[in-house]
């Protein structure tokens, strides 16, 4: 927003560019004016704070919609408070809430309309990968697209059990789905984190899946270290990972981090679909929570329709079944029993006693 190559002190002429203090998070403006920059993660340092002017970025992702709260609470300076949010148009309550609003103002764009300044390369290998599909039409035609039909999930069913804060949790696992190339047509490697809490419910803490903003390439050392820092972040118990196509070389590669992780090997056995369908039924039951957005998570969940094979791999909903599965075992394969028939996947783990 502010030192990027379209950001403010990128396109603001000479006499109207601010000063960027860092230190105090603040532009200063030549008229004057003094702009705060916060981080939307951070609900409660909005409180109580004076504006006549917001701009809102990446609004949709925005973990605490507490957040957008309480800046409009402090948009009352001047004759004419207002602001301007610009985001990927993703269908959560909050975008259609604002979309409806009789006093917003919508102009859409397109990546198509950017193409000028956009690497010959993006266009030929990323866009190619996604148009024409669900998440393309939303990411690069800018269209708010309802749920799936024949999606699993929908975006009022996570919404319904979503919570900020969560009770003691008893145990946590990162669960991975990897990826057995690394260019870009390969998929994403999923990787996420959930715990069990002492009431006995599932909480989806975090989606670490790559290639992202801060690891751009979903190598085997890339995504390896990223497994493992993820685990020490959230002091994880248990790395279960689907070794289906990696085989050995998936262990390996979390394993040349740390060698003594403590690391269990899920081989499905049966369709994406059959394995996801317990979990979406604990779900309907409430038995699952996202603490705060987890948008790209959420987006794939209401947009994989698992009787389409055009569709793109769903990494971030492989992750997901795979860390609610271990740890709900007893109860995701009791609400699968009658449409999987037998356990979703064979499972073996591997101690530090019994690595090498």
């Amino acid at each position: 927003m502010i030192e990027g190559e379209s950001g403010i002190l990128a396109v603001c002429p000479n006499d109207e560019r601010p000063i960027y203090k860092s230190s105090s998070r603040s532009l200063l403006w030549p008229n004057g004016s003094k702009s705060l920059i916060f981080t939307a993660d951070e609900p409660e340092r909005l409180r109580g704070k004076q504006h006549q002017k917001l701009w809102a970025d990446e609004l949709a992702a925005w973990r605490y919609a507490e957040s957008w709260d309480q800046a409009m609470f402090g948009l009352r300076l001047g004759k004419n408070p207002q602001a301007v949010v610009t985001t990927t148009p993703r269908p959560n309550a909050l975008v259609k809430a604002l979309i409806a609003d009789k006093t917003t103002h919508v102009t859409r764009g397109s990546t198509y309309d950017n193409q000028a300044n956009l690497a010959p390369n993006f266009f030929s290998k990323i866009i190619a990968k996604y148009e024409g599909t669900r998440l393309g039409r939303q990411e690069l035609n800018a269209e708010i697209l309802d749920d799936n039909p024949g999606a699993l999930w929908n975006h009022a069913l996570i919404e319904a059990a979503r919570v900020k804060d969560y009770p003691d949790i008893v145990r946590v696992v990162v669960a991975v789905d990897p990826a057995v190339s690394s260019n870009p047509d390969s998929d994403d490697v999923g990787i996420g984190v959930a715990g069990l809490g002492a009431d006995g419910d599932v909480y989806v803490l975090a989606d670490a899946t790559v290639p992202d903003v801060l690891v751009p390439v979903a190598t085997p050392n890339a995504w390896g270290k990223r497994v493992v820092d993820t685990f020490d972040k959230w002091q994880a118990d248990l790395i279960v990972a689907e070794v289906n196509q990696g085989g050995d070389l998936v262990e390996s590669n979390v394993r040349a981090q740390r060698p003594y992780v403590p690391f269990k090997k899920i081989h499905a056995k049966r369709s994406k679909a059959l394995r996801a369908e317990p979990v979406s039924a604990l779900y309907e039951q409430g038995k699952v929570h996202h603490v705060g957005i987890l948008p790209k998570l959420e987006d794939e969940m209401c947009e994989w329709n698992p009787q389409d094979s055009s569709e793109p791999s769903p990494n971030r909903v492989d992750w997901l079944v795979y860390a609610i599965t271990e740890l709900l075992p007893d109860v995701a394969v009791k609400q699968g029993k009658s449409r999987v028939g037998t356990a979703n996947c064979i499972q073996s783990y591997t101690s530090p006693a019994d690595f090498g």
